[in-house]
């Protein structure tokens, strides 16, 4: 069975429309919440098979201090909080062998916890990186302080209010009768070629940015474009926006700053790729949606 695409599957129910500003406190005063730690960039498990990140309230005590803390949501009624503490918690927790620490990406390769709490780890990751990069208000330069129990940071000097980010991204599988166009950047594990992708600016379409960045990219000219699935990817905090572009020219030209090559790929290889067994090329890993679009492609 394919595995799903990472980081999509989150059974939180948000809260979105009356989110309590009290949440938090009436949260900590709940013996069945669930805490979500991150020490640093790294989240904290308990070990299991699989584990969970969904930590009992208790996990809370091994922490001196903490930075940040979000209410999330709940699930079913167990609220569910996400704390921030310091890179150095991690070791508070290293050495007993009821927890994992380890990086967001190694969890998803690695399955250590459910499917459906990846989504809830990206969102905590997302949110709690968005507080420690956002202390201080663009408006004025003056100190910000958490509200609206996670979702929001105010700035007492100018009275401005400043929410979460979400930066999108375009990634395209361009195609072209039986062959679909992949580039190779350096920081690629060995033999990996994978879909073309780039930032989405001001004042742009999705389908746009789609043909502008492919062109950028490798020189190739594109026309139609569709919608085919999106994906969170909290690294630290964009939303992967997965298209199918149709190509118009054939000849590949790319500048070697952005790719160290681009090439035309056929069904035959992107099929061997997929399955592992191609001797010169890989694919991008299962978790990643670049798998899931050249999966959807060879189907047809």
């Amino acid at each position: 069975m394919t595995r799903p695409i990472a980081y999509i599957t989150n059974p939180l129910v948000r809260h979105s429309a009356e989110r309590d500003p009290e949440a938090l406190v009436k949260a900590a005063q709940d013996s069945r919440t669930a805490q979500v730690i991150l020490a640093g960039d790294l989240p904290v498990l308990q070990t299991g098979e699989p584990g969970t990140s969904l930590l009992p309230s208790d996990a809370m005590g091994r922490l001196a201090a903490h930075q940040e803390q979000v209410f999330l949501g709940t699930l079913g009624e167990r609220p569910v909080v996400a704390t921030l503490a310091a890179p150095e918690a991690a070791g508070l927790f290293q050495n007993d062998p009821a927890f994992t620490v380890t990086d967001l990406r190694s969890i998803a390769m690695r399955g250590l916890v459910p499917a459906e709490e990846l989504g809830l780890l990206a969102m905590a990751k997302s949110l709690l990186d968005w507080h420690r990069r956002h202390r201080f208000c663009a408006n004025c330069g003056a100190p910000t302080q958490p509200a609206q129990a996670g979702f929001r940071r105010d700035c007492a000097a100018c009275g401005a209010q400043h929410f979460p980010r979400t930066d999108p991204v375009v990634i395209m599988l361009i195609v072209r009768g039986d062959k679909c166009l992949m580039g190779r950047q350096p920081r690629f594990p060995e033999k990996m070629y994978s879909c073309l992708a780039g930032f989405l600016e001001p004042g742009e379409t999705v389908e746009d940015a789609v043909r502008r960045e492919t062109f950028e990219e490798s020189g190739i000219r594109v026309g139609a474009v569709r919608y085919l699935a999106s994906q969170p990817w909290p690294f630290p905090s964009n939303i992967m926006i997965g298209c199918i572009g149709e190509a118009l020219t054939d000849e590949i030209h790319f500048d070697g700053e952005e790719l160290d090559d681009a090439r035309w790929f056929s069904k035959d290889d992107v099929t061997r790729m997929l399955e592992g067994s191609h001797e010169h090329f890989a694919a991008p890993a299962p978790i990643a949606i670049a798998n899931h679009l050249l999966r959807e492609w060879v189907k047809k």
